[in-house]
């Protein structure tokens, strides 16, 4: 059900639209006006809806932050984005961008907007670089997909694709398992890609682990050509970030090793490792 991650990309990447399919092989159809309830017009075609969510919580020290938006923010506006976004067969696409921490705190930052070109996509990076930094508790995966998933309700788009980019320090320490919520979110025909952030080395002191790409690999992608770009050293965010918004627009995957579905084997590293560290640490109680 899962495509296969990777530890290792490229950092050029050609930018050629491949026409990922909805469930069934085809995008879905748009209603047609007469069909559409009362006030309510037809959802207007883009190549991709991409939701890109942030980890904002206190394992991510300000540095962090900062290196995560600037990349975001360099990545928009880049001509390696700017050209992929022209090989899309509408040449545009949908992006809503939201900060996450745990369960029950998430905040959009930039509300759905079109990017068509380098007036949008510098408008919609001002956006995002123009918000106060802020941090909050705990690290809920699955409550980042989950809400994701509603923004795309209301978005006003249909998308030949609808992609969950997701950025973050840790892993899943609070509401459902991320690995569940996962399965739940790729069977509804969306892509998760993951950009797992790997600076700090693990600590007993921490909630961080060693492998966390391989985490994100076996718990948190999933759909449609989905992948995974590791950061491991702070001069590699905006290249990593840019390379991760090409591949996402352009509908390609980064060539690298082929690691088995999640679906035929057991993950590497247990689902609920976040969990049960939170546990070890705080004696079970649940700290908000």
């Amino acid at each position: 059900m899962r495509a296969p991650g990777s530890m290792a990309v490229a950092a050029a990447v050609a930018a050629l639209m491949i026409a990922a399919a909805w469930p069934g092989g085809n995008a879905a159809p748009v209603p047609r006006l007469a069909e559409m309830p009362p006030g309510r017009m037809a959802p207007a075609n883009v190549d991709v809806e991409l939701a890109i969510a942030v980890d904002v919580s206190y394992s991510m020290d300000p540095e962090e932050q900062a290196l995560q938006r600037d990349g975001y923010v360099a990545a928009l506006t880049a001509p390696e984005f700017l050209n992929a976004l022209k090989g899309g067969m509408h040449g545009r696409i949908a992006v809503t961008y939201f900060e996450w921490a745990g369960t029950i705190d998430q905040l959009v930052v930039v509300p759905w907007r079109v990017i068509d070109g380098l007036a949008t996509a510098t408008a919609f990076a001002d956006a995002i670089g123009a918000a106060p930094y802020r941090r909050a508790f705990r690290t809920s995966i699955s409550g980042a997909l989950d809400f994701a998933v509603a923004q795309f309700e209301e978005s006003g788009y249909r998308g030949i694709r609808r992609v969950i980019d997701v950025s973050g320090d840790g892993t899943n320490n609070q509401g459902p398992p991320v690995d569940v919520t996962r399965d739940a979110v790729v069977a509804k025909g969306f892509t998760i890609n993951g950009l797992p952030i790997m600076l700090k080395r693990p600590k007993p002191s921490t909630l961080d682990i060693e492998h966390l790409d391989v985490y994100y690999e076996d718990c948190v992608i999933g759909g449609p050509a989905a992948f995974v770009v590791p950061i491991r050293e702070r001069a590699q965010f905006k290249d990593a970030t840019r390379t991760k918004l090409v591949l996402e627009i352009a509908g390609r995957v980064p060539g690298a090793r082929v690691v088995p579905a999640a679906a035929a084997r057991e993950p590497r590293i247990s689902c609920l490792i976040g969990e049960r560290m939170w546990r070890q640490r705080w004696g079970g109680q649940d700290w908000n």
